[in-house]
């Protein structure tokens, strides 16, 4: 037998691991244009006269950094005690207790108590696919409308019997972009552990130097080929 106190909403449990959320078409459209930029650097180096090879290869450690940075490097980090925002060219640690929302609007931020705005690479807005969700949510809702019109106004079985699939698809809560419901995932996550003890402490921001120092060498390297002709 359950009590009022079993039966009363409860938050979700934490998990023991990191919640990894990484962009899988970030990723593809990285791996492919690193096989794209390496098999021509490639051959360059290979089959090219001069200063070719030298230029393709400056080339090679100015860019292939750059791409890992913005398409395969991003991931969030969302564990019991902090979140971990892995974005281009900096590591941001954030605490739960430091946190003071989750925005999302044209891109998906984390704000830090101190009013510092990060942006969540990893967690990109796709415009067209909250539009398409809002699309669905307003049929659906159009959809349990008229079926609670039918059934009000004492019509046949068949009435709206072909939208009984859609409403029951959508009746576990609205339909969300996916994007949406990974930061619904972070958020109730958040406001979870926001209060414990060990999810206090300072946001860190580190400079992710692997990424930064080769690019700059790469440029330089470029650069000074070039200048000297």
């Amino acid at each position: 037998m359950t009590t009022p106190e079993d039966q009363s909403p409860r938050p979700p449990a934490t998990p023991s691991s990191d919640r990894i959320y990484r962009s899988p078409a970030g990723i593809v459209g990285g791996v492919l244009l690193l096989g794209l930029i390496g098999w021509l650097g490639i051959d360059a180096i290979v089959a090219g006269d001069g200063r070719t090879p030298w230029l393709a290869l400056a080339t090679l450690i100015l860019l292939v950094p750059l791409i890992v940075a913005f398409t395969v490097r991003p991931a969030v980090y969302a564990g019991e005690n902090r979140l971990r925002v892995r974005n281009p060219f900096r590591v941001i640690t954030l605490p739960w207790g430091e946190v003071a929302g989750l925005r999302s609007g044209y891109s998906n931020e984390v704000v830090a108590k101190n009013g510092t705005k990060y942006q969540l690479w990893a967690i990109p807005v796709s415009l067209r696919a909250r539009k398409r969700a809002n699309r669905l949510e307003a049929r659906s809702r159009a959809q349990q409308a008229a079926q609670r019109e039918g059934r009000g106004g004492g019509r046949g079985r068949g009435g709206f019997g072909g939208f009984g699939g859609a409403a029951a698809s959508t009746s576990d809560g609205p339909v969300r972009a996916e994007t949406d419901k990974v930061m619904d995932e972070v958020r109730a996550l958040w406001e979870a552990r926001e209060k414990e003890e060990a999810a206090q402490g300072e946001v860190t921001v580190r400079w992710a130097w692997e990424v930064v120092g080769p690019a700059i060498a790469g440029a330089v390297v470029l650069a000074i080929l070039l200048i000297v002709g």
